[in-house]
């Protein structure tokens, strides 16, 4: 466990020396702000539109206006855009500087070098999301916000990028160049991305397959403020499946070296 300790936070100071990640957060913060503020306003002129229809009135609601549109450009900006660049150089970088040699070697078991790095990589990551908490805070000073569709929404925000995460660790396992870790992590979250879609066009159990798979299936429920056992089960299968065969890609990487 002290092995496990040391890595994650080896991790998260170079994160912190780094640029990277004051870079993707202050570009990650900016847009969203842009993003919020631009459905806030749409919210504001319609809920002008209607105010005079008492009957239209019931059917405004600041969560489905507001907030799960910004949870849908969350999820597809942090996930699909940034993920790939923060996890670009998690273990590629120590391939290419020759200290994969020396952390393989050192008496740290392998599952611990790959949990530390992930959880260096999932704090960050929910250190920027929670930094948006301040979006549903902004409505409930002048509105009166639904919470439990906000945290449900924010649990599947979680869940989703730890999935995403692994793809990136597992990638970054492969090469020792960065850019093409970030590509190929990008590659495989956006082909789980459009799962969904790809099994519209099909029928029968196949169809059902593939859009079980779907991460942006599973994720849509949480951006209603459902929270399914179902599809905490996925996220939760999908990242010890991430692990899993990161582990064993490194465990590989020392049988070859």
């Amino acid at each position: 466990m002290q092995g496990l300790l040391a890595i994650w936070g080896r991790e998260l100071k170079a994160y912190f020396i780094s640029p990277i990640f004051y870079a993707l957060s202050t570009v990650f913060i900016f847009f969203i702000s842009l993003m919020f503020f631009s459905f806030l306003q749409q919210y504001t002129q319609y809920f002008m539109q209607v105010a005079q229809y008492p009957t239209m009135m019931e059917r405004i609601n600041i969560n489905e206006m507001i907030m799960r549109p910004l949870f849908n450009t969350m999820s597809f900006v942090a996930v699909l855009i940034m993920m790939p660049m923060l996890t670009m150089r998690i273990l590629s970088e120590e391939k290419k500087s020759g200290t994969i040699e020396l952390l393989l070697t050192s008496p740290v078991r392998d599952w611990h070098v790959i949990l530390g790095k992930f959880l260096a990589a999932f704090t960050l990551y929910t250190a920027m999301i929670g930094l948006t908490i301040i979006y549903p805070m902004v409505l409930q000073i002048y509105g009166d916000p639904d919470w439990d569709p906000i945290w449900a929404g924010y649990l599947g925000l979680v869940l989703l990028g730890g999935g995403v995460i692994t793809i990136g660790l597992f990638a970054s396992s492969l090469t020792e160049n960065q850019i093409v870790a970030a590509v190929v992590c990008f590659g495989a979250a956006l082909i789980l991305w459009i799962l969904d879609v790809v099994a519209e066009s099909m029928t029968g159990t196949l169809g059902e397959l593939v859009g079980y798979l779907s991460v942006l299936r599973h994720y849509n429920s949480f951006e209603k403020g459902i929270i399914d056992s179902t599809d905490c089960l996925f996220f939760l299968s999908f990242i010890f499946l991430g692990l899993f065969i990161t582990v064993r890609s490194v465990e590989s990487t020392r049988w070859r070296g």
